[in-house]
């Protein structure tokens, strides 16, 4: 076995109440195990009684879950740009051509005053660019120490290390963004109370998350390309993320449901690989979410159908903060 990968005695495992307080216990879903990095271990998703919440119980600890996070990670190679900033990056410049005609609802931000913003969980800084190139005085949060390197090499100011681990900032913040990063944290609440007093008066949080209310979670189970378990610790529908977000001090103001379907085409994959169907579409199924090219162009019209009635499987939430 690689040193890089865990051995299940490796891994210490925690449990965690509903992080509302709420007291009537919680009915097991559904079981499964890591299906995008192949690390060991068999994981519970719970759905508390009171709330309707779900979450991973139990989980790894927050220094544990480092494993589940090698560098090689998704989302750290996805977010890497060129730090030639002067560079002409022409496929930059195709996909600004394709957003006028193309809403896919996954990045989209109210038209506000560019100010101060923080991103949480930014990865290797794409993001941190984009807002930086419309005007932002952008900084970010990362887990990983290789990716929030990388980040700071390209010239922004980013904290190494969790959210909840992370200094109060010496300035408020007019927007905080988290693309895919909230359902990642051990103790959500937390992290919005503390957002909370980063953010200026009437100032925006902008998530994304998986939509654990749309029918794939319900047809595919712990096939769910989004379940990603254990990194997904948190597991929300639009009614659950508004209630933890009223929680910390935020009102839902909008809920967009992105229009686009390779959570539902991962998912498909994961299906057949467990059905030793099609393997080498099943493989590429499953690995379409990670690398989507133009598909996500062709299923534009079938996506924003379902996105219609609140059907796909990642939304991004627009919340205000509640002054005191």
């Amino acid at each position: 076995m690689s040193m890089n990968v865990p051995s299940r005695d490796m891994i210490e495992l925690e449990s965690a109440p509903c992080p509302l307080g709420c007291r009537r216990g919680d009915l097991l879903v559904l079981r499964g195990h890591d299906r995008l990095n192949h690390l060991p271990g068999v994981f519970n998703v719970v759905r508390c009684r009171t709330c309707g919440l779900m979450r991973t119980d139990p989980r790894p600890t927050l220094e544990g879950m480092r494993l589940y996070y090698p560098d090689q990670y998704g989302p750290y190679r996805g977010t890497r740009i060129d730090p030639d900033r002067r560079k002409v990056d022409q496929s930059g410049v195709l996909r600004r051509w394709a957003t006028r005609f193309f809403e896919f609802n996954t990045m989209r931000l109210p038209t506000i005053q560019p100010g101060r913003a923080l991103e949480i969980g930014c990865a290797s800084g794409a993001f941190l660019d984009r807002l930086s190139r419309s005007g932002w005085n952008a900084e970010g949060v990362e887990f990983s120490d290789t990716a929030a390197k990388y980040a700071r090499s390209l010239g922004f100011s980013v904290y190494s290390g969790s959210v909840e681990s992370a200094p109060d900032p010496q300035h408020l913040f007019r927007l905080v963004v988290g693309w895919m990063v909230l359902e990642h944290l051990h103790d959500p609440l937390k992290v919005l109370q503390k957002i909370h007093r980063w953010v200026e008066p009437k100032g925006w949080l902008v998530l994304s998350v998986p939509n654990a209310g749309a029918m794939e979670f319900t047809i595919f189970r712990h096939r769910w390309y989004a379940l990603h378990l254990p990194n997904h610790l948190y597991h929300f529908t639009p009614k659950s993320l508004s209630r933890i977000l009223e929680a910390g001090g935020w009102r839902t103001v909008r809920v967009f449901h992105q229009r686009t379907l390779m959570n539902a085409i991962g998912s498909v994959g994961y299906w057949l690989q467990d059905h030793a169907l099609f393997p080498g579409l099943s493989d590429t199924l499953a690995a379409l979410p990670e690398d989507c090219g133009h598909v996500n162009y062709l299923l534009y019209p079938l996506a924003s159908f379902f996105s219609f009635f609140g059907q796909t499987g990642r939304m991004t939430v627009w919340a205000r903060k509640i002054d005191d």
